[in-house]
Parts: structure tokens; C-alpha cells; sequence
């Protein structure tokens, strides 16, 4: 499972073994938006936003199934459980190191 703000480690295609934070998840295709990854280009018009128009380079969507978590400790990509601690609080745990996710 894969959350906005994760590092993730792209598995396949033109970006394998690559890097990166999940910017934003589309949930209609389940995919996701990478930072500085699968760049395109886009021709665009002169708008309110860009005065001037052109060429844009901007990030598209990586479908959900070519990423996997990365697991900063044991440098590789992992996949991810959940635990319960003491207090009854659920949290997302690397299988390969057993460190937290997140907060």
C-alpha cells in the first residue's frame, strides 16, 4: 500500500530502480504521481498561470502495482504490514527492518 508522502522505489518500466516521494495519488486508475519521476512534456497556451505558454515539463502517473515502499535501513524496497502497539494504535511497519513508517 502505497500513501502520499511515502518514499517509494519504482519496480518496473522506464524508471526502474529509481526513487522517490509520492506526491499525490489518482484513486480513479490507482496511480501515482512521483517527484522528478516519468517526466513529460506538455505544449501549452498562454494562460492566467503562464503568461507566456510553451513547453512544460511535469511529472505523470506511475500505476500503483510498479512502486513499492523504500526502506530507508536496509536500503531496498519492502513490502508492509500492519501492527498493533500497547495503546491500540494500528501502524504501518517495513516487513524487511521492522521500523515504522512515517510518524
Amino acid at each position: 500500500m502505497v500513501r502520499k508522502g511515502d518514499t517509494v522505489i519504482v519496480i518496473a518500466g522506464k524508471e526502474r530502480g529509481k526513487t522517490g516521494k509520492v506526491l499525490r495519488i489518482v484513486s480513479e486508475g490507482q496511480r501515482a504521481i512521483v517527484e522528478k519521476l516519468n517526466m513529460v512534456k506538455r505544449h501549452t497556451r498562454p494562460n492566467q498561470q503562464n503568461r507566456q505558454g510553451g513547453i512544460i515539463e511535469k511529472a505523470s502517473s506511475i500505476h500503483v502495482s510498479n512502486l513499492m515502499p523504500y526502506c530507508e535501513q536496509s536500503k531496498k524496497g519492502s513490502r508492509v504490514r500492519h501492527e498493533v502497539d500497547s495503546k491500540g494504535q494500528k501502524h504501518r511497519v517495513y516487513v524487511s527492518s521492522g521500523a515504522r513508517i512515517g510518524k
